[in-house]
């Protein structure tokens, strides 16, 4: 039986993604984490996973979180932006272990942005020829209930500098699944897979779905990248993190979130989940 391991275990795709794994039964399954005993916690309701000590930043960790993987699965963790320094290492040592595939959460159109985190990341596998499967999904809906929660419960506002444009949502629990089968099905590997929504909408539309759904009414300010970025550095967010977020909100601008393709129904068998529905599981944390 192989061995896969999922780092950033609790987060809202490694999450479903283990739950997915544990559920078929055909794996064994590694969660890395910094916090092992948080972690154990956590994942405790799962019968296959183990937990073992992980950090991009402790190179330390790296061979012993490694031993006896078959496959990994990857996301870029928010606060690290410098991939050279903070995950080519940790990539370098999976060269060196011979890991059967990566599967690398990426972004859609991140060949045309060189100046992306993932961009880089994506090049680093390739130029170590990792087997890979590289999933590159459009806006995750989760970072409504997560980055931009505060804004939606306290001002019952999508403070978002998105401009007009349109963007194609997808729930991480999609991802996740799409995840599962990529890791479970040779045939994706060297695949470069562009997953999003069954639609592409405005933020307008996505206020007013959220109003309907939340029975309150939620407004979408438009506000400009500067005064976007300007509020989230007085909220103490990191720089570099900010400065992601507004390179990709910039992108979203120029119409490059819009694109909507059918894989995850080609791969699931199933249309993929709606924003309305992604609302409406999220009641409690909106409110």
């Amino acid at each position: 039986m192989e061995t896969i391991l999922v780092i950033g275990g609790t987060g809202n795709i490694g999450y479903p993604l283990i739950e997915e794994l544990n559920n078929k039964g055909k794996v064994n399954i590694i969660a890395g984490a910094r916090n092992v005993e948080k972690y154990k916690k956590k994942l405790a309701h799962f019968n296959r996973v183990e937990v073992r000590a992980f950090d991009f930043l402790d190179a330390s960790t790296y061979e012993s979180c490694l031993q006896d993987v078959d496959r990994l699965f990857f996301v870029r963790p928010p606060e690290l932006s410098t991939p050279k320094d903070d995950m080519f290492p940790f990539l370098e040592k999976v060269q060196l272990l011979k890991v059967k595939q990566v599967v690398f959460i990426s972004l859609i159109g991140v060949e045309k942005n060189p100046m992306t985190p993932h961009n880089k990341i994506e090049k680093k596998i390739t130029a170590l020829n990792l087997p890979y499967t590289f999933i590159r999904p459009s806006f995750f809906m989760q970072n409504l209930n997560t980055t931009h929660q505060q804004d939606i419960r306290e001002n019952r506002d999508l403070f978002v500098p998105a401009g007009n444009s349109l963007t194609s949502f997808i729930d991480t629990r999609d991802i996740a699944a799409v995840a599962a089968v990529c890791l479970l099905e040779e045939k994706y590997i060297g695949q470069k897979i562009e997953i999003t929504g069954a639609k592409a909408i405005s933020y307008h539309q996505a206020a007013d779905i959220m109003s309907d759904v939340l029975g309150v009414t939620i407004s979408y300010s438009k506000p400009s990248l500067w005064k976007f970025r300007k509020v989230m550095l007085q909220r103490g967010m990191p720089k570099n993190f900010v400065n992601v977020m507004v390179m990709l909100y910039f992108i979203t601008q120029l119409g490059n979130a819009k694109k909507v393709t059918q894989s995850v129904e080609q791969i699931l068998n199933r249309a993929p989940i709606s924003f309305a529905q992604y609302v409406e599981d999220n009641k409690k944390q909106f409110l």
